[in-house]
């Protein structure tokens, strides 16, 4: 039996081996005739590049090849590292031109004095107008140490200023903002899981303890992931040492990895919440999970992104390279939290892994908790959505008036200072005069709800019933029509947050904003209620009793 068993894999293994031979022979083939005899010439670059990622497309989206010019690229992801002048920016509809949204505290852009909406026309005297923001992004980066001038319009003023910039290597604050709160309750933002982020996140926590922290908040929504290692070294300071935190399995036997706590933990008692949200991925979900899975955090917020696939780089002749998926990753429960399948058949589709396919797993305290489709919060609180208006308002390349980015550049202009981020607000006086400059803009959107009412009404003519029915159909566009005031004026609260957000991070940066915005954060508000009233915290880290 034993030997019948080993000659079929042998010939498996055979049949594949020729299969893959033939249809690199063929690939091989194609090109050369082409090359030969197509009409016209060919860039080889292009042609087998174009191939190559047809190829890994049928696969998964983050198995990529990166050819030689665009290695660096590759280093970013990797590093959180690249060389520029540290600053966010944007195309602008109305002036269609790029210019700077956002300078980063501590960088070149900063540092010059760029402002937000300065219009950049000119980068070592080559024109930027017609172009787009890779374009202008691409001029901006280069190799650290290097000089070039940057010509910008300040629209505020209409004055136009040649500033020269020295390009340095920007590293975005893996912790953009840390504090303690009321009651002794920390909080740590984590944005991303780059080289060295664990280490912030210890000085953080130490210097808090050292205030007198009594719990601790660590926010990882929106935190896309990044490093393994670095995750399984920040959940290493609240649990024990030779803890198995994450394990990596796939098809080469080498590639596998277990990943353990190496040292004792600062602090394996303090309660803690993990804010997570639909944007918690990769390297965010081996936190928040190994912390729910060890029943030493309580996690709260939306449903995790559900990334449970591990990339390693693979070197490729001619410097180039590809990021290959080789493992997926199972957190201390033993589950795997993949959300999606990708199949490799008929060209490469996706299957989501629906709830009722899920298994159950166990916590270390016998608490019940699932695979697929990312990690389920402990306590689920669903962030407020953006409002339709606050989404065309906000969106680059949606309001060609930018009304709203116009109205931010002319308050920053008029305001020398603002109140400190935990305290600045937009005054009704203030939000009056945005109203009243919307409405005078021309700005206008889409409303959702004649939107569906056009489908209904085509459903309802498909179907017959629209002769019948025309009357009530025709009362209730009516009604729906828009309104621009009152939809300014029903939206008002969240429009206000975005606006205020947007002018505290032009005077105090990202950990501004991330500060101001906490003012308003029902999920944060929540994770403060919880820490307030242990004996719920407890209980939900107890089993339920069956």
């Amino acid at each position: 039996m034993l030997l019948a068993v080993t000659g079929a894999s042998a010939q498996e293994r055979d049949s594949h081996n020729f299969e893959v031979a033939k249809q690199l022979e063929t690939l091989n083939a194609i090109y050369k005739s082409l090359d030969m005899m197509y009409v016209d010439s060919i860039d080889p670059g292009d042609v087998i590049g174009t191939g190559i990622n047809a190829m890994l497309r049928s696969l998964d989206p983050y198995t990529e090849y990166y050819p030689e010019e665009k290695t660096k690229n590759l280093k970013e992801i990797y590093t959180g590292k690249f060389a520029g002048i540290g600053a966010l920016i944007r195309y602008n509809l109305q002036l269609k031109r790029v210019v700077i949204d956002e300078p980063y505290e501590g960088m070149p852009a900063a540092e010059s004095g760029l402002k937000k909406g300065d219009i950049i026309l000119s980068i070592d005297d080559e024109s930027m107008e017609d172009q787009n923001v890779s374009y202008v992004s691409q001029h901006l980066r280069g190799d650290p140490g290097t000089s070039f001038m940057l010509k910008i319009k300040r629209p505020s003023t209409g004055k136009k200023m040649q500033i020269k910039i020295t390009r340095r290597v920007i590293q975005m604050p893996s912790v953009p903002f840390y504090g303690l709160r009321e009651g002794g309750i920390g909080y740590i933002n984590l944005s991303q899981f780059t080289e060295g982020c664990a280490k912030e996140v210890r000085k953080a926590f130490i210097e808090m303890k050292e205030q007198g922290m009594k719990s601790l908040i660590l926010d990882l929504r929106d935190n896309g992931g990044g490093s393994e290692q670095e995750a399984v070294d920040i959940v290493n300071i609240f649990v024990p040492k030779n803890k198995l935190i994450v394990s990596n399995r796939g098809k080469l036997q080498r590639a596998n990895h277990d990943y353990m706590t190496k040292v004792e933990p600062l602090d394996s008692l303090m309660p803690v919440v993990v804010l997570v949200n639909d944007g918690t991925a990769s390297a965010s979900e081996i936190t928040s999970g190994s912390l729910q899975d060890l029943d030493r955090a309580v996690v709260m917020g939306s449903r995790t992104y559900g990334k449970g696939l591990v990339q390693m780089s693979v070197d490729l002749p001619y410097n180039a390279n590809l990021k290959l998926t080789t493992n997926k990753y199972y957190i201390p429960s033993g589950r795997c939290i993949q959300a999606i399948n990708y199949k490799h058949s008929k060209g490469g589709y996706t299957e989501h892994v629906p709830d009722s396919l899920t298994k159950v797993f166990y916590t270390a305290g016998g608490r019940e908790v699932r695979d697929g489709g990312g990690i389920t919060p402990d306590v689920v609180i669903e962030a407020d959505s953006l409002p339709n208006i606050a989404y065309y308002l906000t969106s680059s390349g949606l309001d060609s008036t930018e009304v709203m980015l116009n109205y931010e550049i002319d308050y920053i202009a008029r305001h020398p200072n603002i109140a400190k981020p935990g305290h600045f607000t937009l005054t009704d006086q203030d939000y009056e005069e945005f109203k009243r400059r919307v409405v005078e803009s021309g700005f206008s959107y889409d409303n959702e709800s004649e939107h569906y009412l056009q489908q209904l009404v085509k459903i309802a003519q498909f179907e017959g019933y629209y002769e019948e029915a025309k009357d009530a159909f025709s009362q209730l566009e009516s009604r729906l029509k828009h309104n621009l005031e009152k939809d300014l004026d029903f939206n008002k609260d969240q429009l206000k947050k975005i606006i205020e957000n947007d002018i505290v991070a032009a005077y105090y940066y990202q950990k501004g904003a991330i500060e101001n915005s906490l003012r308003s954060d029902k999920q944060m508000d929540e994770a403060v209620r919880l820490l307030n009233d242990l004996n719920r915290y407890h209980s939900l880290l107890s089993p339920k009793e069956k």
